[in-house]
Order: structure tokens, then C-alpha cells, then sequence
């Protein structure tokens, strides 16, 4: 059976599972150990996979559902160069294979929560029902309203100890107010995250493989989006900005701006560092942490506010900037499997799911399919929900 070749796939199955996850005729080649020439022959329907290497390209490569290829035609998906406008079109159309599926799984992350919640937000009154952003307003008073509807005070966001209690607190408060925030480790080390925009069930999904600090200025970037109602697509790096169209560029330089404004106050800033010497680029190292500290950023968001001022000047920005982004170094620990699963999974979500499977109201494999967790692994997962020890 293995060997026999396969009958009644539509041609157009194969092109459009290999162009939604971003890949090339000769990647998925030399992933199967093919000539380029087959594959096209099979999505020209010259030509046909086998039963084994259907499998192969299902299971591994496309990850799809077998069940999928014998569809009469390609279902309607939106691809991410369509969904997404805020990176360059040569970044979209070069975008890894594994951040097509992190979109992908954030797509059913949504339909879940629409499956679990029964449509209906929980929050009693959503933050984008309060707020919707406009770029010809002040900043400063927008982002003031923003902390204001998240009850983040600065008093508040002084006292926490670090920067993971920091981005703890920010995620909680987005969530309270009916965003929902999910993390994965990206493959695709320069992106930062991307949003999907929803009546009822926006989300933000964050690469987990950097700092706190740059997840936390992430989140709110990515809440701006949101609360302009766009999906948006961004990256660590900012140069890529520059290459944006105009009104992209300008989207963008916003989202930056409100994000900063509302991480580090202007108003408090300058108080903070008013009996600083005008000129900076001699303070000590010290210096920079401190102030990062009380904010809960990196110390490159607090050397931007300065070069906003002008009290560094540009070059020394970038060279300061270069020199502490080598400085950083990921932790190589393995970690606790559940407490992992539960910081990348929306908390609200997955305490949503634990509730149901608890009244009885869902099955152990359907608790286990909206979490992406094997059942087995089950057990372990809930009792991590219930002590409260997702992150």
C-alpha cells in the first residue's frame, strides 16, 4: 500500500499546502529526498506522491491533517502576505516556515476560544470597546488612558521586584480586559510577535525566545495594533520601518511611540531624571539600570528616551544599544514541561479549559486538543493551572 501511487488529490492541494507554510519546490524536495522536477509534476498533476510520502509531506512538512488533501479544492485561508501589512513585502514573502505555522496555530488558537467561551468574550467591558486609537491625537494622553483602563499605576509598576514580574503584571491586565496573549519559541529569531484582530477574541502571540523586557514593550506594541484594528506583524530590529510604505511607516513609528509612552511615562521620566546632568553619555552603567529598573525596561528603552531628548547622540544609541543586545544571554535550563506549556498558553484560557474538563462540561482529549497537549500530559498541566503557577 505504501508504494501505490496516490489517486484523487487535486493538484491545487499540493500547490496551496506548500505556498501556506512558506516553502520552496526545491525545499520540500530536498526534505523528501526528491528531484524538484517530481514535486512540480505532482502540482501540475503530471504526477502523484505516494501513500508514504503523502503522509510525509502531510504530517512533517505541511502539517496538515491527511484528511485534508482530499478536499475538491484548497480550503480558504488568509495568507499571512494578505493578513499582515506592517512588514516590508520582501520580508513577508521571505518569512520562515515556522512562523507560517505559529500564525496558523494562532488562528485555531481563536476558533478555540470562540469554542470554549460559546462567542462571547468574558470581560464585561473589553479595552477596544473603551479605546480606539487615533494617530492625530496626543500620544501622552492616549497612553495615559491606556494604564488608566489596565489600573496600572506608576506607584504600582515602581514596586514590582524585576522585569518578569513586570511583563506578568501587563499580561494579566491586557487579559482582564479580553485580549488573550499566547507565547511560543520562534524559530525566526528576529521576530518579536504578530496580533490577530477579532470582534471577540483578539490575540497577541510573542516569540518567547528573548528577554522580558522585550516581550513586555512587544505586548504593547502588538496591543496598539489591536487597538487600531489592524493584524500586525513586527520584528525586534526597527530598520526595517524605513523600508515601509508611507502609510505603514508612519502605523508603525506610532505603535513604537505609544508602546514607549505608555511603558515610561514622559511625564514621569523627565521628573525622574531632572536632576541629571544634561548630557549623558558619561553615566555610569548604574545609571541606566536604575532607571530601566523603575519602569521594568530594557536599558536601551530608557537610552532611547534620552536620545529623544537629545541628551545622547545617535551614534553612541546604536553603539550602546549593539554592545548591551550582545550582553544578553538565554537561559540554557530545560526547565518544568507544564510550567513552560502554561507561560505559553494564554492563562485565562487555559484556566477556562481546566474549569470545564473539571464540570464535566468537555472530554480529557477535547481539554487536551484546546491546550495542544497530548491527554496523557493532562494531569500535570491542570495541577500547574490550579496552584496558579503559569506565568
Amino acid at each position: 500500500m505504501s508504494k501505490e501511487m496516490v489517486t484523487g488529490v487535486q493538484p491545487a492541494l499540493f500547490l496551496w499546502a506548500r505556498t501556506s507554510v512558506g516553502l520552496g519546490i526545491d525545499d520540500v524536495a530536498q526534505t523528501l529526498k526528491r528531484k524538484p522536477e517530481e514535486i512540480a509534476a505532482w502540482e501540475r498533476g503530471d504526477a502523484a506522491p505516494t501513500y508514504a510520502q503523502l503522509e510525509k509531506l502531510a504530517y512533517e512538512i505541511y502539517k496538515r491533517p491527511l484528511a485534508v488533501f482530499f478536499l475538491p479544492e484548497p480550503p480558504q485561508e488568509e495568507m499571512p502576505q494578505r493578513e499582515f501589512r506592517t512588514l516590508p513585502d520582501t520580508d513577508m514573502h521571505s518569512l520562515a516556515r515556522d512562523t507560517y505555522l505559529h500564525i496558523r496555530k494562532a488562528h485555531a488558537y481563536q476558533l478555540a476560544l470562540k469554542d470554549i467561551f460559546n462567542d462571547r468574550n468574558p470581560s464585561l467591558q473589553t479595552i477596544w470597546e473603551q479605546v480606539e486609537l487615533t494617530r492625530g491625537q496626543v500620544i501622552q494622553e492616549q497612553a495615559k488612558n491606556i494604564r488608566d483602563i489596565l489600573k496600572i499605576g506608576m506607584e504600582q509598576q515602581a514596586s514590582w521586584k524585576d522585569s518578569e514580574t513586570a511583563f506578568k503584571a501587563w499580561r494579566r491586565a491586557i487579559e482582564e480586559c479580553g485580549i488573550f496573549v499566547f507565547k511560543a519559541s520562534f524559530k525566526q529569531k528576529d521576530i518579536s510577535g504578530f496580533c490577530l484582530t477579532d470582534e471577540q477574541f483578539p490575540l497577541i502571540y510573542l516569540n518567547n525566545s528573548t528577554t522580558k523586557t522585550r516581550q513586555t514593550f512587544s505586548l504593547l506594541h502588538e496591543l496598539a495594533h489591536l487597538l487600531i484594528r489592524v493584524n500586525g506583524l513586527s520584528k525586534f530590529e526597527f530598520d526595517y520601518v524605513e523600508r515601509l510604505a508611507k502609510p505603514e511607516k508612519e502605523l508603525e513609528i506610532f505603535c513604537n511611540a505609544l508602546a514607549a509612552e505608555i511603558l515610561i511615562p514622559e511625564e514621569d521620566f523627565r521628573q525622574q531624571t531632572a536632576s541629571t546632568p544634561p548630557y549623558l553619555e558619561k553615566a555610569s552603567e548604574e545609571f541606566f539600570a536604575a532607571i530601566a529598573s523603575r519602569y521594568g525596561v530594557s536599558r536601551e528603552a530608557v537610552l532611547r528616551r534620552f536620545l529623544d531628548q537629545k541628551r545622547v547622540g545617535q551614534k553612541f544609541y546604536e553603539e550602546k544599544a549593539k554592545f548591551w543586545a550582545q550582553q544578553k544571554k538565554q537561559s540554557k535550563g530545560q526547565g518544568n514541561y507544564y510550567l513552560t506549556q502554561g507561560t505559553y498558553i494564554s492563562d485565562r484560557f487555559a484556566k477556562e479549559v481546566v474549569s470545564r474538563h473539571y464540570r464535566q462540561q468537555i472530554s480529557l482529549e477535547q481539554a487536551a486538543d484546546f491546550l495542544g497537549i497530548k491527554p496523557k500530559s493532562y494531569a500535570g498541566f491542570e495541577e500547574r493551572i490550579l496552584q496558579g503557577a503559569s506565568t
